[in-house]
């Protein structure tokens, strides 16, 4: 297996360098602008986000419009998929490259997930649903069963979405908000039910 290079040397590198050994990586190294940074999680960083060696790129960056940025970078290397052993996800799910999906995730039948996104942990996704590209499902959250997501949306901790509601791209679902009805407009959108709080155009 090749060389796996990391860009970000953040605590979400450090869960994805774990994966990533899970999945039986065994040259890890990480990249990070940040000079001050030696290490990550037992791993060497060896330099800055645009001095990538040889091997396998993954981006563990949080802010969608920085992951995206760095993933176009490096578009011509493999950007593998990484899933924690203990996820489950069903046979026949589609997932881009550049995701992960962590530890205790399920991600049913019918579902299509596109690069460069974070499934969360403990996070669900039920049957059918589609997930654009840079879209962030996390820790503890739930989408029902055949819920589309626009690229570059924020789901928040412990947020629920029902069945069959569409979410536009660009959105941020606050932490425990319930969405019940379709986002059409980009923005945040708050509470249970979720309404919106404040819009904003889509910048992906």
């Amino acid at each position: 297996m090749e060389r796996l290079i990391i860009i970000g040397a953040s605590g979400h590198g450090k869960v994805v360098a774990d994966i990533a050994a899970l999945n039986g990586y065994q040259d890890i190294i990480f990249l990070d602008d940040d000079e001050t940074i030696k290490a990550c999680t037992g791993y060497p960083v060896v330099g800055k986000s645009s001095d990538a060696p040889e091997g396998a790129v993954f981006v563990a960056v949080g802010n969608k419009e920085v992951r995206k940025k760095f993933m176009e970078r490096y578009n011509g290397r493999t950007q593998p998929v990484l899933v924690h052993p203990k996820a489950t996800v069903a046979r026949g799910v589609r997932i881009g490259k550049g995701s992960v999906v962590m530890a205790g995730a399920v991600i049913n039948p019918g579902t299509m997930i596109g690069k460069g996104c974070i499934i969360n942990t403990n996070s669900a996704i039920d049957h059918d649903c589609e997930i654009g590209d840079f879209v962030h499902v996390s820790v503890g959250s739930h989408l029902s069963g055949t819920v589309t997501v626009g690229k570059g949306t924020w789901i928040g901790a412990g947020a629920t979405v029902s069945n069959n509601v569409a979410i536009c791209g660009g959105c941020m679902i606050g932490a425990g908000a319930a969405v019940i009805k379709d986002i059409d407009k980009p923005g945040t959108y708050v509470g249970v039910p979720a309404k919106m709080e404040r819009l904003y155009p889509q910048n992906l």
